[in-house]
């Protein structure tokens, strides 16, 4: 024998309730038992709370949490309600809950019991009970709701025994027009009898429509039948008598004296609207507009929240040339607790980048706007050649000078300037976490770093520099301190946490690296590996990966100093820079290269007061190797581009560059300029 038979014999039902998606499936009988037709249906959660009392039905919500949380069976007694508000029998629910908060799911029996002498009464005599047991439900729900579209959800399995909605729509107002905020119970698809309805019917705040006329005049309209409505609004009556409803309530909301839309219950059959029902309806839509609105200013904070995160921060993975960057933002706050965390990426010359990571004190607009300028004025120091002490020291000066109208704000920050050709990183940094490596092993290191005070704290502080390897088989990372610290965690305890994260992932995916530390910090997985502060305070996480990719050591090096008061090392330097050159493939091209070098250093000594340091890298294997000649000096005049004439001794150094070099380019410099340019070797040409 089936098991469903043995329940169907002992007129025992089976039901399921998912909350989370508000839809209730009934086998036959337990349809029965709710007044249905007895066939397995499903149906939504406002059509069995309409059959339900409603203290009952906020009961069965407390025994189905209770259930969850407990992971136990749960009993309830349910009042079924008849058509014309008496009891019509009095069912018992057993039920196993899961889920959390109200995302639960329940299923279980029903079977109808004798009714209990405690809560036989007829629902037309505890009416007022019923009716606070409800708004207190609605109340609840509504206070919960922390979008427009829970709102929605809630208001639309707002339901009263024998006086349910089965419909609804939000209206807003903008420019003079309604808009639709939201709806429940009605057809998206515009049907070809709707679509030609709407042609004639536009509606407007100035039209004959029920919503237009509760907004107008701040006071509900209420609609008993499609005769009335057809009668009191005849422009919009084709429109609306399409969707099939038989009573209207159209109540204005109103929140602090001004009108932000209305709302609109429709109901499957004609409604009297008794004073009772009319009461409720109207506390109904005062919580309504009450919850619309602060959810609508929550929306618009978190909104402008991230926009201003997005158009602050930059372009999420950079490409560099050599090396692969990978950055993270995950902002923390609620609404406009906009924290100063921030990245930054900026091109330097050379194939070099600098890498920047911050945090400005505080959570709000003032931090955001802060974080703003700072990382314009870094970039700007940067943009001018500048070395990273330098960059921090005019950063600080800068942002101890802003007018804060007495609301002192300081910045932590690493500044790192890196060569993805060579591997070194150039840090600076000031009052920041230092910056940690992931060798090739899978073994996560911190790299200590001679660090300074927080950027505005002490103006004219002079920050140290260190310099680090990066071999390519290593992964350097930079985060702010929200990577260590969320979830109650010290610097230390956070940064055991990471290394853990660290050793168990495989580096040579860095995207999935990234988020892996992210989910690992601030997902589902944090929560079981909470820090020794009780205070599990949230805050912003900014972080960048960097590594190199494919570099290359260069096999052939040269640095030669050119004392202005010794020009005859011109030769002696062109002379070993020829020595470098003894097996280029192409020598006319290696002449053309020891010509241009001449020329550079010439430019220097001839044109500025300081000595010349040149520097030559060779990478790669032949025959496809690549040339890199440098010469810096501490003028920052540029040279310029002339037409020297045909007895002119000198102005062809940068003709000489355009022509024969593949790239060359002048670089400033914080104390100077470099003047550079590149070859890549290639065949010698048969004569």
């Amino acid at each position: 024998m089936r098991t469903e038979d043995v329940l169907a014999a002992a007129e025992t039902g089976l039901w399921r309730w998912d909350h989370a998606t508000g839809l209730v499936t009934l086998d036959a009988t337990a349809a029965g038992l709710f007044g249905l037709p007895e066939r397995y249906t499903t149906i939504g959660e406002a059509t069995v709370r309409a059959r339900v009392h409603v203290e009952d039905y906020i009961e069965l919500y407390r025994v189905a949490t209770l259930s969850a949380a407990e992971n136990r069976i749960g009993e309830s007694r349910l009042r079924v309600i008849a058509a014309d508000g008496t009891d019509a029998r009095t069912v018992r629910a057993r039920v196993r809950a899961h889920g959390d908060g109200d995302d639960f799911a329940m299923s279980g029996t029903l079977m109808e019991v004798p009714p209990s002498t405690a809560v036989a009464a007829p629902l037309g005599r505890d009416w007022r009970l019923s009716r606070e047991a409800f708004l207190l439900d609605a109340g609840r729900a509504l206070a919960e709701a922390r979008t427009t579209g829970e709102v929605l959800r809630v208001a639309a399995g707002l339901a009263l025994p024998g006086f349910s909605p089965d419909g609804l729509i939000v209206f807003g107002v903008e420019a003079g027009e309604l808009t639709v905020v939201g709806h429940h119970g009605y057809a998206i698809t515009a049907t070809p009898q709707r679509r030609r309805a709407a042609r004639g019917f536009a509606p407007t705040l100035d039209s004959p429509y029920p919503a237009a006329e509760a907004i107008r005049s701040g006071r509900a309209v209420y609609v008993s039948g499609p005769a009335e409505y057809e009668q009191r609004f005849p422009e919009a009556w084709p429109y609306v008598k399409e969707f099939g409803r038989c009573a209207w309530a159209y109540l204005p909301l109103i929140v602090g004296g001004r009108t932000i839309g209305a709302w609109m219950a429709s109901f499957p059959e004609p409604v009297s609207f008794s004073p009772d029902e009319r009461s409720v309806l109207t506390t109904v839509a005062r919580m309504l507009a009450q919850a619309l609105a602060r959810t609508h200013v929550f929306e618009t904070e978190r909104e402008l929240s991230a926009d201003l995160q997005h158009t602050m921060a930059p372009a999420a993975n950079p490409e560099i040339p050599g090396a692969q960057l990978i950055a993270r933002y995950v902002p923390t706050g609620g609404g406009l607790q906009i924290g100063g965390d921030w990245y930054d990426v900026i091109p330097l010359p050379s194939d070099r980048v600098a890498l920047v990571i911050g945090d400005v004190q505080g959570h709000d607009v003032r931090a955001a706007a802060i974080m703003a300028q700072l990382r314009i004025a870094l970039r700007a120091y940067a943009a001018e050649g500048h070395r990273p002490d330098t960059v921090l020291s005019r950063a600080s000066r800068f942002l101890s000078g802003m007018p804060l109208s007495g609301d002192d704000r300081f910045a932590t920050c690493l500044y790192l300037e890196a060569d993805p050709r060579t591997g070194t990183l150039d840090v600076a940094r000031a009052g920041h976490p230092d910056p940690a490596v992931r060798l090739g092993d899978g073994t996560p290191v911190q790299r200590p770093t001679v660090g300074g005070p927080p950027l505005g704290v002490v103006p004219d502080w002079s920050y140290p520099t260190t310099r680090i390897t990066l071999q390519r088989d290593e992964t350097l990372l930079m985060f702010t301190d929200g990577l260590l610290e969320t979830g109650g965690h010290t610097l230390d305890t956070g940064w055991a946490r990471l290394a853990g994260i660290l050793r168990g992932e495989p580096a040579d995916d860095l995207e999935k690296l990234a988020d892996r530390l992210i989910e690992g910090v601030h997902g589902p997985p944090s929560h079981s590996h909470t820090g020794p502060l009780t205070d599990r305070r949230e805050d912003d996480i900014a972080l960048l990966l960097f590594s190199l990719q494919h570099p290359q050591d260069p096999e052939r090096r040269l640095a030669v100093t050119v004392d202005q008061a010794a020009p005859g090392r011109i030769a002696e330097a062109r002379h070993q820079f020829a020595e470098l050159l003894h097996d280029w493939a192409d020598p006319d091209q290696a002449d053309g290269a020891v010509l241009m070098l001449s020329e550079m250093l010439t430019n220097v000594l001839v044109h500025t007061d300081t000595d010349a340091l040149l520097t030559v890298e060779i990478t790669g294997r032949p025959p496809g190797r690549r040339l890199r000649v440098e010469v810096a000096d501490g003028s920052d005049d540029l040279p310029r581009r002339r037409e020297p004439g045909e007895m002119a001794s000198s102005g062809r150094g940068l003709l000489l560059m355009e022509n024969l070099a593949d790239a060359w380019g002048v670089d400033p410099r914080g104390d100077g300029k470099a003047t550079w340019f590149e070859l890549h070797e290639r065949s010698s040409q048969p004569g």
